[in-house]
């Protein structure tokens, strides 16, 4: 039996332990705020939802009354606590959140708050919020159900782009509606991309799901794009479950179509819209083989989806270029779009970089202009290891050693006793060699075990090391020329192998 003396030892062994565990779990506890909304584009007359999460212990929250000027409406508290094994022991964690509601009428910028965390405070970043009206077309007081294809746009020329909405309109009044299946508008003469995610909101009674795509025409002529689809479902009272539910009767539905002009160009441009063109070049003077790298950055309203920069063409001059990064949004209903592609040049001697345009059109103005990439000399320094053999390969020497004849006389003796006795060794080579040759044959497979490189692959591994071996440049040129098109470039795949093994 236990004492009460072991009794109490006992109480007090499980009071420390519990007292150290909580005060354990307390110091994992990581401390953290954060806010955001629930979207920082809204149309006008719905709400904005901030919301601010505090986590770690116990939270103070700010007394806000109005957020960028605008009362607030409503607020919410939710409290949420876990518990975690991490590999640093038991993590506890509990996070507090609370909403605030308000409805701004304009572009609204929500300030960075406070938040007290267990006496520490805690600062939250800001937040901007667009508010725009809605572009969905007006309902009738007697319409219920709106489905509607529209564009800011009827008319354009060959490669230019304009911003194509899908809007489907339910009232307010009509309880339990469903839509489902719903397929984008689709054409055969026009590049068709969806531009983010369904937009939903509530405008004039009326609850409103926003779809919007960017449309860029592939030829002149008068084309039509075929409407949108999808499924109405409505409760049908008629059929119930044993549950007293209604079914749902599903009724297909389509939006309108659109017909667009398209005009051809009288002079054909690389680019259609109104850009911008930024250039940076990190050195305009390098060491032999090391590269200078040049980006180029275009901006503005238009579409880029289908703009691509050329290589360039330098003789003597290994040039490298990465896959171009392309963005396109919307933007107060304008289509506004961003292209980033960046050079690498590499060289053992000076050379230039030469100028470039690009044509732009612009159909707002009806002008052509140019983007200009300038040009640039760049200075190559050559090593003393390149300046020491530029020196020497201008002149050929041979130096002739003198040999003792007490020296060649031994040479000969020690040849005549090697005869007679490599005969054997050869013969056991050439057995061994055949052996060998028989094995190799007969077990492929654990023979050719290594990994095998695309040529896409060994041009990456190799670049970074391009400045390291002449061969290894020789070898990224060779494999640049044949990415390049060139179908006259042989790639020595043993040499090649050889090469990547030893970077591996």
């Amino acid at each position: 039996m236990v004492n009460r003396g072991e009794t109490h030892m006992i109480k007090k062994l499980l009071y420390t332990f519990i007292l150290i565990y909580f005060g354990f779990l307390t110091l994992l506890s990581a401390e953290s705020v954060e806010a955001k909304v629930n979207s920082t584009d809204i149309v006008l007359g719905n709400p904005v939802e901030l919301s601010i999460t505090a986590v770690g212990g116990a939270a103070a929250f700010p007394n806000i009354q109005t957020i960028g000027g605008y009362k607030v409406r409503g607020t919410g508290t939710s409290t949420n606590q876990s518990y975690q094994i991490t590999t640093n022991g038991m993590k506890n964690e509990k996070s507090t959140t609370k909403t605030y509601s308000f409805l701004p009428t304009k572009n609204v910028n929500i300030p960075a708050y406070i938040v007290n965390i267990s006496g520490q405070n805690y600062k939250t970043k800001p937040i901007e919020v667009k508010v725009s009206k809605s572009q969905a077309p007006k309902m009738k007081n007697s319409s219920q159900f709106s489905f509607a294809l529209n564009s800011d746009k009827k008319e354009i020329m060959v490669g230019e782009s304009f911003l194509a909405t899908v809007y489907i309109s339910v009232s307010n009044a009509l309880r339990h509606r469903q839509i489902a299946n719903y397929t984008a508008p689709i054409s055969k003469d026009f590049f068709i991309k969806e531009m983010g995610k369904a937009k939903e909101y509530k405008s004039n009674g009326y609850h409103v799901i926003e779809m919007r795509y960017l449309v860029t025409a592939k030829k002149a002529g008068t084309f039509k794009i075929d409407a949108a689809t999808a499924k109405l479902g409505e409760p049908d009272r008629s059929r119930q479950d044993i549950f007293g539910r209604y079914d749902t009767k599903w009724t297909p539905i389509k939006s309108t179509t659109l017909e667009i002009k398209v005009n051809a160009q009288e002079t054909p441009s690389h680019l259609v819209g109104d850009f911008k063109i930024d250039i940076k070049v990190d050195h305009t003077k390098v060491k032999a083989n090391k590269p200078v790298n040049l980006t180029v950055e275009i901006t503005g309203e238009g579409i880029l989806e289908d703009f691509e920069l050329s290589e360039y063409e330098i003789e003597n001059v290994t040039v490298y270029g990465d896959d171009a990064k392309v963005t396109s949004s919307v933007e107060n209903n304008k289509l506004k779009g961003a292209y980033v592609k960046s050079f690498a040049f590499i060289a053992d001697e000076s050379f230039v970089i030469p100028e470039r345009k690009i044509s732009m059109y612009d159909p707002e103005n009806k002008k052509m202009s140019y983007l200009t990439i300038p040009s640039y000399s760049v200075e190559v320094e050559l090593s003393k290891e390149m300046v020491a053999q530029n020196n020497t390969s201008d002149a050929s020497h041979v130096q002739v050693k003198k040999t003792p004849v007490t020296q060649i006389t031994e040479a000969v003796e020690q040849s005549s006793e090697t005869k007679n006795i490599t005969w054997w060794m050869l013969a056991v080579a050439f057995v061994s060699g055949l052996f060998i040759m028989y094995l190799l044959q007969k077990t492929p497979k654990l023979f050719n075990h290594k990994k095998q490189y695309k040529e896409s692959d060994a041009l990456k591994i190799l670049y970074a090391h391009i400045s390291e071996d002449k061969a290894v440049e020789e070898m990224v040129r060779k494999l640049y020329a044949k990415k390049g098109g060139d179908k006259s470039v042989v790639i020595d795949k043993k040499v090649l192998k050889e090469m990547l093994e030893r970077f591996r």
